[in-house]
């Protein structure tokens, strides 16, 4: 029997060290978003990680770094913003997180801001991200990139130099 309480210790131990490590590349993960760090973004992911976006319209589900890289790459500077997270609960497999962020940021063609809130289920696998199911408010994105009135100049995250403002684009 000792034999085997030390053998579930070991594992809830190693269980715990694999969340702390897990917590830590999603804290780095959500912090490079929108700044001059971003490149940094693809060593975090795993070559075959899966991006879905059941919300998107159509609904989106991607593999592989290639495969999301395109996807997204098409859609870099339509929104920049930086996220910060707000929440992560832990889940019975340690390599599963859900985690609740928001962005800060604008839309470059309206500069109408872009203030979304997102849930996602982050899955990691031996240190890298494998796996990200992302549910934002798709009515916020749609409102910012209604045409129409803009932001005002006071308002501190309207753009004033759009050709400074490349590097922090998605």
């Amino acid at each position: 029997m000792g034999e085997i309480s030390n053998q579930s210790v070991g594992s809830t131990d190693s269980q715990a060290h694999l969340r702390t490590a897990n917590r830590a590349l999603l804290e780095h993960v959500v912090s490079l978003f929108g700044t001059e760090r971003a490149g940094e973004l693809v060593d975090c992911y795993a070559p075959d990680w899966v991006l879905e976006l059941p919300f998107a319209d159509p609904p989106v589900r991607l593999e592989g770094k290639k495969e999301v890289g395109s996807y997204l790459g098409s859609r870099l500077g339509i929104f920049v913003f930086t996220l910060a997270l707000n929440a992560v609960h832990e889940c019975l497999d340690p390599d599963l997180l859900v985690a609740e962020y928001e962005s800060d940021g604008y839309v470059r063609s309206t500069g109408k801001p872009y203030r979304n809130t997102y849930i996602a289920l982050w899955r990691f696998r031996d240190g890298k991200v494998c796996g990200v199911k992302e549910f934002p408010n798709p009515m916020v994105a749609a409102t910012a990139l209604m045409p129409g009135s803009s932001v005002s100049t006071s308002d501190p995250h309207k753009p004033t130099d759009l050709a400074s403002d490349e590097e922090h684009q998605l």
